[in-house]
């Protein structure tokens, strides 16, 4: 399922960049609901790329139907991305820890200049869940999480920012 999130910001599109770069930024995600603590795994820096690994953990609540055929446990993935600085763009894509036979994502993030002192960063990507009658119900709910997730990015790295 391809999936497509806008955050717009009254910042310019590099500060935005650098903020989601930060590593001080990456703990206070660790802060925000479902999430977990972040651990950055990897951060290789030059002057053109930022190549990172993360590992995220799933912290939310599952329904009885979901924890019968998901060990909340084992609901761990790094995140592996490269942003190329100069134009404001990330790939990304997930490697689950465990059910890596069950779960693809992939995407990028970009970030737009809207004007002066304004910016936009557009998340695209695909998630498939290879389940049996239900992959397109949990897909559909994996983003609608990162939808709310995004909301809640947006708000904290206004914070911050100082905003």
């Amino acid at each position: 399922m391809r999936f497509r999130i806008v955050q717009d910001f009254d910042l310019p599109a590099r500060q935005v960049q650098d903020a989601y770069l930060d590593p001080a930024f990456l703990e206070l995600m660790g802060s925000l609901p479902k999430l977990g603590n972040p651990e950055l795994l990897e951060d290789e820096r030059d002057d053109q790329t930022v190549r990172r690994r993360i590992r995220y953990r799933f912290a939310g609540d599952l329904n009885s139907a979901v924890r019968a055929v998901v060990d909340p446990e084992k609901l761990t993935w790094v995140e592996e991305s490269t942003t190329r600085l100069a134009d404001l763009h990330t790939t990304w894509r997930i490697r689950p820890d465990h059910y890596a036979d069950k779960l693809v994502s992939s995407g990028d993030f970009k970030i737009e200049a809207l004007g002066e002192g304004r910016c936009r960063r557009t998340a695209t990507g695909e998630v498939k869940v290879k389940v049996f009658l239900v992959g397109g119900k949990v897909e559909s709910a994996i983003i609608s999480g990162m939808e709310e997730h995004a909301a809640r990015e947006r708000t904290a790295l206004l914070s911050h920012l100082g905003g």
